[in-house]
């Protein structure tokens, strides 16, 4: 009678385990599905792909350092925009299959993965090799590789938030090689875009008498303790209140938990292993000097001028990078060419919040010279 209670209660925990185990694995599926990492092609209404078009991965042996990158358009033949994204770490690509934003429908983009980061990950790579001067030249190399593959003169240049710090630097180096640029959530003095946002939150806190967010705050004088300030830049407070107010990443983003990380685990077009360089790179490029550079980065002195168009993206809730700071520089900023565009329903991110709005400004605006759909001065 034992003996056959025993095997009975043995079987039942087996059965226990075993459905246990095949529970994990579902969720582990699930939170971070296998994936060989391919992207997949454009195609028409019958399901063929598109002949002209393009849609490639790939790594590219560039300065000594294999960079990889995301090439997407549905016509090669359409003009060529290089895509310089944001953290410096988020790749763009992955921002784009989860908010499309229909670029390629306007270009042939090339999505590049900085140096350090992501694809570009290597652990051999040493954290004082990761500056401002080198990100410039791996742009501007990337820039001829791309003039030289598809055979046009000049291309654009797009930044996004870090992007930015970047693009406007290498625009203003070498302006024979672009049409224009395209800076969205443009960094220009980053000292004073924190200390708005700092004063911003912490009112917004007060009028509606959250004590418990007024007491964190305060415990970072940023106002008169430099440590202070260092310790609340790298603090999960900025991060979360920025999003919480919806005056982050996106104004409709309530945590960068929910919109970016664990989607970033589940985005395809990234290998498991991929998805985990992700997350070690923008970890090893926080604490590089083309970070720190970015920081104290003041786009009034250091770049004053352009000799290209210049069109800027702003979103009117933006407080990573002020919205009031980036109209200031672009009133300005002396250039050929220049429109700024309020997107009144944004905050960080305007091409991925108001994506057809966007791209009707690259169409009609961007793509032609044009400043029809600019803010009126």
């Amino acid at each position: 009678m034992r003996s056959a209670l025993y095997r009975r209660d043995k079987k039942k925990m087996w059965s226990m385990i075993i459905a246990l185990i095949v529970f994990i694995g579902v969720a582990v599926c699930t939170i971070f599905p296998p994936s060989l990492g391919n992207t997949k092609p454009f195609r028409d209404e019958s399901g063929y792909t598109l002949q002209d078009s393009i849609s490639e991965k790939l790594i590219v042996d560039i300065n000594n350092t294999s960079f990889g990158m995301f090439i997407m358009g549905k016509d090669t033949g359409k003009p060529i925009l290089l895509f310089l994204g944001g953290g410096p770490g988020i790749p763009e690509y992955f921002l784009e299959t989860q908010y499309p934003s229909g670029l390629e429908n306007e270009f042939v983009v090339c999505y590049l993965e900085y140096r350090g980061t992501s694809l570009s990950y290597h652990p051999d790579i040493l954290s004082e090799t990761i500056t401002t001067e080198q990100y410039i030249q791996d742009a501007v190399e990337v820039t001829n590789y791309l003039r030289e593959r598809f055979g046009q003169n000049k291309i654009y240049l797009m930044g996004h938030s870090f992007g930015t710090y970047i693009g406007v630097l290498t625009a203003s180096r070498h302006p024979e090689l672009y049409k224009a640029y395209i800076g969205m959530s443009q960094i220009t003095n980053q000292e004073k875009s924190e200390e708005l946002a700092y004063s911003y939150m912490l009112e917004q806190y007060q009028l509606s008498k959250d004590t418990k967010m007024i007491s964190a705050f305060e415990s970072y004088p940023i106002f008169t303790d430099e440590s202070a300030y260092t310790n609340y830049f790298n603090s999960s407070l900025r991060d979360t209140s920025m999003h919480e107010l919806g005056v982050g990443t996106m104004h409709n983003m309530n945590s960068v938990i929910t919109g970016i990380f664990f989607p970033s685990l589940r985005c395809r077009v990234y290998t498991p292993f991929e998805r985990i360089n992700i997350w070690r790179g923008k970890a090893f490029v926080k604490t590089s000097p083309a970070v720190a550079d970015a920081a104290r980065f003041n786009a009034f002195l250091e770049v004053p001028a352009l000799d290209i168009p210049i069109y800027f993206f702003a979103g009117i809730y933006d407080y990573t990078c002020s919205y009031s700071l980036q109209k200031e520089y672009f009133d300005q900023i002396q250039t050929p060419i220049k429109a700024f565009y309020t997107f009144g329903h944004s905050a960080h991110s305007p091409l991925f919040e108001e994506p057809d709005k966007a791209r009707l400004i690259l169409r009609e605006d961007v793509l032609t010279g044009r400043i029809d759909h600019a803010d009126t001065q």
